[in-house]
């Protein structure tokens, strides 16, 4: 994979894992359209990437993301009402690229996971926070509404508790973020947050990049096709996977007790 020249994040490629790291930690990596820009110009690489099996997504500085970049709200006033629209549903198209990636998405958070921040955490696959982490939707404190992460944040914890957190603006920790189903696991010091991303990395590892990516697409979409149509469509998949590549490979490596080529 070429990887693209970057201002706001920093990119790099080791061992099939590509590690974003969200690089504005002077405003504690808040959402700049340049940072949703290169995002989405990433995201769109990876849809085709096979070499890619995972994606690592962190911020610089001890901060995951702040949430959006108040500085390109206010330039944006001399615009009109057209260019905040635009600005915000520039956001929203990022994190439906992001959630459709065929890769395993994980976010680290650490610091601040506010607004934006927030939004893009709901959209992983695998959640780590750390159990100070600080999170919330604060909004409405600005006067203005969380209106491309709502839709992310209800399906990820559920209308009932985006609801309270939404029109409370109520911050929270790590632990708390795990008890609503936000993250996967909170991590009480960073040593553990690393060696729980690193458990996490060799789990999906264990698993055929293909098979990964075509599980990934059904599981997403149990929530907009009909069941029929679904299994329909999942005997098809399966079918084509086990006459794959990766198919024969892995009953043949089960057979013979070995470890398949992936995952050497």
């Amino acid at each position: 994979m070429q990887l693209p020249e970057l201002k706001t994040l920093l990119v790099s490629l080791q061992h099939g894992v590509l590690t974003v790291i969200l690089n504005r930690p002077e405003s504690r990596n808040a959402m700049s359209l340049n940072m949703v820009e290169e995002l989405s110009q990433l995201f769109r690489q990876l849809t085709c990437e096979s070499s890619v099996r995972a994606i690592v997504i962190r911020g610089a500085g001890g901060h995951f993301c702040a949430g959006g970049d108040i500085k390109d709200m206010a330039n944006a006033r001399a615009s009109g009402i057209d260019a905040y629209r635009d600005l915000n549903r520039a956001f929203g198209s990022m994190l439906e690229h992001a959630q459709q990636l065929p890769q395993v998405v994980i976010a680290v958070l650490e610091g601040a996971v506010l607004g934006g921040g927030f939004g893009l955490a709901c959209i992983s696959d695998i959640a780590i926070a750390i159990d100070d982490a600080k999170f919330g939707l604060p909004e409405t404190t600005l006067g203005i509404l969380p209106a491309q992460i709502a839709p992310f944040v209800a399906k990820r914890i559920g209308l009932t508790q985006a609801r309270r957190l939404a029109l409370t603006a109520a911050r929270f920790n790590g632990q708390e973020a795990a008890r609503l189903g936000l993250v996967h696991f909170s991590e009480a010091s960073t040593v553990a947050l690393e060696q729980r991303l690193d458990e996490t990395l060799v789990q999906i590892k264990r698993c055929a990049p293909q098979a990964n990516a075509a599980t990934k697409a059904l599981l997403l979409n149990t929530e907009l096709q009909p069941l029929e149509q679904l299994l329909d469509q999942a005997a098809q998949a399966f079918a084509e996977a086990v006459v794959s590549e990766e198919g024969v490979e892995g009953t043949l490596a089960f057979v013979q007790k070995r470890a398949p080529g992936w995952a050497l």
